[in-house]
């Protein structure tokens, strides 16, 4: 069964869309591929929009009810797009004690975000993890995938703004 594919304003048919189909066709378009292929939608767009998650539904004959359920069932899927850059506030027990909360409230007051969110500049997104394995480091964030640990709340606000700088 072959799919249409999604087309930009000139006509052209998406590249990307060619690399969901990938997947989806490797795996048969089998409904056991679903997370396979949302980790792919999310890879090649960047997060997990409607008009990809009904696609995807279609595709692998499964209700939307359960593509959605998938989607916001996993902490790695987002639904809405994110930043040039990520900051992800590990929330596990040691990072807590030893000022999370702290950290969490500083990025609030200083850039108005929560987490989830993005600045209003799209330029970073906060997000937050159960959990990074860096206890020994708490509190730990992980800065564009870089780890960095033992962190005051300035310190946290002031790697936000050498992201946001850099970009400007």
């Amino acid at each position: 069964m072959e799919q249409t594919h999604k087309k930009n304003a000139a006509g052209v048919k998406d590249k990307r869309r060619k690399l969901v189909d990938a997947t989806m066709r490797r795996h048969g378009h089998s409904s056991y591929a679903l997370i396979e292929t949302l980790h792919s939608v999310q890879e090649v767009y960047g997060y997990l929009d409607d008009e990809n998650l009904r696609y995807v539904a279609q595709a692998l004959r499964v209700p939307l009810s359960k593509v959605y359920g998938v989607a916001t069932f996993y902490h790695f899927f987002t639904l809405k797009p994110q930043g040039e850059h990520t900051c992800v506030v590990c929330t596990g027990t040691a990072c807590y004690i030893k000022g999370v909360p702290a950290i969490m409230s500083a990025i609030k007051k200083n850039y108005s975000v929560d987490p989830g969110e993005t600045t209003s500049d799209g330029q970073v997104s906060v997000l937050t993890a159960r959990c990074i394995g860096s206890c020994g480091l708490a509190p730990a964030v992980v800065f564009d995938g870089e780890i960095a640990g033992k962190l005051t709340p300035d310190d946290v606000v002031e790697r936000i703004g050498r992201l946001i700088q850099n970009d400007a």
